[in-house]
């Protein structure tokens, strides 16, 4: 059993793994042949300004009053450029953003896995191509495009990292540190020849990336009066450098510049998703080989946002974000990105046709050239006709949830198994079966070698070998149970079947609309009706049906959209009333700008270490230790919260309360004469193996429940149901200074609150029903694998669901295997969780 334990975990990692190297392995590719136009380019020189987090309606639209934020821009709108909408793809955060913007290729999926400040795989980029780059800005986007480059023509200068802190009282201070220091650079530049020859050299940029709106945004909410006032403070100072850089250049004209975000903003101050204000971002191009403004109106856009931003007379020219980097590179007449594939928008150039005819061509031949290099590396190792990228993994799963359910029935069931001979069909290393296998296993390992195949693709293809062989071998158990059918309450059987079906296909359908769960905690409401639990136990079936209804509403709230509002937290229980006065207190301290106060800081850290180890002291009786651990997670989700998501733990550990009473009640009502009373069950005490049961139907039931109560603790209130809902606001009572890492674990850690909350119920119902947690959990495995399976055979579109459903279905059941040691943990002592170790060691 151990070692079933241990080959479920891995099976299912390889499963998990999988999902990145069919959809997350990176797709660039190395060998092209840069592309570069043989005529003399317009620009000697080229400025790429880069307002972090500026929506394209921020900068367009004009204030209440009818004046524009920006009168620069603005005037560079009517007069003097060329503008448009910069159309930017999810995810919308500051790395993707800017790799599209200077390297012209859509985030490298790879990174996914591989950190946000290291390069998953070298990237050319228009920076690279260059023969001089100066950057200034932010250490966390900078550093990247400097590793990336061949050679060291790429000079970057950064600000300290503690610098980026969102309880600043004036996040635009990181704009200005920008445009002063490159005033600075240039006056130095006057009086260092060295300096100053390299900076009149052609095929020059300099990168301004100005992250003050960004931070004044997630700190303030992008209709703020410091969100818009940074706007005008950026416009200001993109005017006096222009200025400053004619100067230099003794106004020669040969200078371009190119003004965009790298993403919008929602009205709740988060990015990350693909609304029209995350997405939609302005483009303002001006000066050396640019078009210049153009009076008629462009009447190709139906969005109605020209009469919006009072441009209805001049010509607006959308592009995709991506687009942006050959643009940069025909303008000062590098070659274009080797692995961009962005397509030039000749309405930007203001050049001959012969130019532009020759821009497209070197465009398109690049980028048909990854084409090439891309077909000529599968050409090489790849055997056409055995190129299947699914079959296999989805072999490997329907095998594993096979021997998984064989195995239920095996071990935990009643089946009557009369003496057979299978030898020839489950016997061992020497049977027909298991040659025929080792044949097939060492066929596919050949092919793989004969294709110069990674190691993973052994390990997914083989996979299925030894699991359809367990299943064969388990030929007995499948006769036993065709045996059992007559003696089967069938109509039951065939109860159970349909709704596990219908449960299965509620919660596949709950991935895609949250509100589906809403629908599911209404019918688990009527449960005690349906089962007659109601007539006999009605305290405990009214709280279970109100549990559930009240829990019901959160799926129907805004998963995103929602303005801190930190009196949620006030009508929580009053010994979470420190947590509430530290939030309280928090929050109010920042809008004041009077940056993050010491003592709610450590108040917080204590609040979060402690909350491991207080219900480790506390009485090992079922109640008390679940009340310990409630009222310590409690404490952390609060200090988590910027809104309504603070009353779900409660609400939520209400339910589950309930719960553990109306599964008592049930085993009252079936006359177990084992039962075990929840008032005297302790965690501590060693397991009566004799009044261990096995499975009957209705424990499918309870498994079903626990993987519903799982996916309520992810979805429940949008943690996970959109990216965009992750809200910087919420560790600002831990920190203010953007650290991705911390600021990360500790959203992911009120994301598993729920989900142990969950967890620990379930620990309680395996006591007082007298069944072992192995048991249990492999009913769960199969629930949850059959889910997986749904997404297999009945979604069609495999990029789009597999991302979102497999992955998360894999990762659910990873957590349940990688907790159970920790609810064992929270629910024991540490002096006895050895010992129920051992005695869960026999049950198994």
């Amino acid at each position: 059993m151990m070692i079933f334990f241990i080959v479920g975990l891995i099976v299912h990692v390889v499963f998990f793994l999988s999902i990145f190297d069919i959809y997350f392995t990176s797709p660039l590719v190395h060998g092209m042949t840069p592309q570069h136009v043989p005529l003399a380019p317009p620009a000697k020189r080229l400025v790429l300004f880069v307002a972090d987090g500026l929506r394209a309606d921020s900068l367009f639209k004009p204030d209440d009053n009818g004046t524009g934020r920006a009168p620069y821009l603005r005037s560079v709108i009517e007069e003097s450029g060329t503008w448009g909408v910069s159309h930017t793809r999810v995810p919308t955060e500051s790395r993707p953003g800017h790799v599209a913007l200077i390297a012209g290729f859509y985030e490298d999926v790879s990174a996914v896995a591989k950190g946000w400040k290291e390069n998953p795989v070298e990237f050319d980029s228009v920076f690279n191509e260059s023969r001089h780059t100066w950057c200034w800005g932010s250490p966390d986007i900078l550093p990247m495009f400097a590793k990336g480059a061949t050679g060291d023509h790429v000079y970057t200068y950064t600000y300290p990292p503690e610098r980026e802190d969102f309880a600043s009282t004036d996040a635009s201070r990181l704009d200005t540190w920008v445009f002063d220091e490159v005033k600075d650079f240039l006056n130095v530049a006057k009086s260092n020849e060295t300096l100053l020859n390299m900076l009149h050299e052609e095929q020059n940029m300099f990168f301004l990336h100005l992250l003050g709106i960004d931070t004044n945004g997630h700190a303030h909410r992008p209709m703020s009066k410091e969100y818009l006032e940074n706007i005008g403070l950026v416009d200001s100072g993109v005017a006096e450098f222009v200025s400053v850089m004619d100067d230099f250049y003794g106004h020669d004209g040969k200078t371009a510049y190119i003004f965009t975000s790298d993403h919008g903003m929602t009205n709740w101050g988060s990015h990350g998703a693909g609304h029209p204000s995350e997405t939609l971002t302005p483009l303002v191009a001006w000066g050396a080989g640019v078009q210049t403004a153009q009076r008629e109106g462009s009447h190709k856009y139906d969005d109605n946002y020209l009469k919006e931003w009072g441009l209805e007379t001049s010509m607006r020219v959308d592009v995709n974000q991506a687009d942006i980097a050959p643009l940069m590179s025909s303008l000062i007449g590098v070659p274009f990105p080797v692995n961009s594939v962005g397509v030039l928008p000749l309405n930007y150039l203001n050049n001959s046709q012969h130019f532009k005819a020759e821009s497209i061509y070197a465009n398109a031949i690049q980028i048909l050239e990854q084409f090439r290099v891309k077909m000529a590396q599968k050409k090489e190792t790849t055997i056409s006709f055995l190129f299947t990228p699914y079959h296999s993994v989805v072999l490997g799963f329907i095998g594993w949830t096979s021997y998984v359910v064989l195995f239920i029935l095996k071990t935990h069931a009643s089946l009557r198994k009369p003496p057979t001979n299978m030898h020839m069909v489950s016997g061992g290393c020497c049977s027909p079966a298991c040659s025929m296998f080792v044949s097939h296993g060492l066929l596919v390992a050949l092919f793989l070698m004969v294709q110069s195949s990674p190691w993973t693709y052994y390990i997914y293809c083989l996979l299925p070998v030894p699991v359809w062989f367990s299943v064969m071998r388990e030929f007995e158990t499948l006769a036993s149970l065709v045996r059992s059918v007559p003696s089967l309450p069938l109509s039951k059987c065939f109860g159970y079947f349909l709704l596990v079906t219908f449960g299965i296909e509620l919660l596949v359908v709950s991935f895609f609309y949250r509100a589906m769960l809403t629908l599911g905690l209404v019918v688990l409401a009527l449960w005690p009706m349906v089962s007659g639990l109601y007539t006999k136990a009605k305290v405990r079936s009214l709280s279970w049906m109100l549990s559930c209804l009240f829990l019901a509403v959160f799926p129907l709230l805004p998963v995103v959209g929602r303005e801190p509002d930190v009196n949620y937290v006030t009508m929580d229980m009053m010994q979470v009333v420190l947590c509430a006065y530290i939030l309280t207190s928090t929050h109010s301290s920042l809008q004041l700008k009077q940056g993050l106060p010491l003592f709610n800081q450590l108040v917080s850290w204590l609040t979060l270490v402690s909350s491991f180890l207080i219900p480790l002291l506390s009485s090992t009786r079922l109640f008390h230790r679940l009340l310990s651990i409630l009222m310590s997670l409690v404490c952390v989700y609060l200090l988590l919260s910027t809104g309504y998501e603070a009353l779900f733990p409660p609400v939520l550990s209400w339910l589950m309360f309930a719960w553990i009473n109306i599964e008592q009640e049930t085993m009252n009502t079936q006359g177990s004469s084992n039962r075990t009373e929840l008032s005297s069950t302790d965690f501590a005490e060693n397991i009566d193996i004799t009044k261990i049961r096995q499975l009957r139907l209705d424990d499918i039931q309870r498994s079903y429940f626990f993987v519903f109560f799982i996916i309520i603790a992810f979805f429940g209130c949008g943690n996970i149901a959109s990216i965009n809902s992750f809200d910087p606001a919420s560790v600002y009572c831990f920190l203010t200074v953007f650290n991705p890492f911390i600021m990360g674990g500790l959203l992911m850690w009120k994301v598993l609150i729920p989900f142990v909350i969950v967890m620990c119920t379930f620990e309680s119902i395996q006591v007082s029903t007298q069944l072992s947690s192995r048991s249990l959990f492999l009913v769960v495995l199969v629930i949850s694998d059959l889910m997986a399976l749904h997404f297999f055979f009945l979604v069609k579109d495999h990029g789009s669901w597999l991302d979102i459903g497999t992955r998360w279905v894999n990762c659910i059941v990873l957590l349940v295997l990688a907790s159970i040691l920790l609810t064992k943990l929270t629910t024991s002592s540490v002096c006895d969780l050895l010992l129920i170790h051992t005695a869960d060691l026999q049950v198994f």
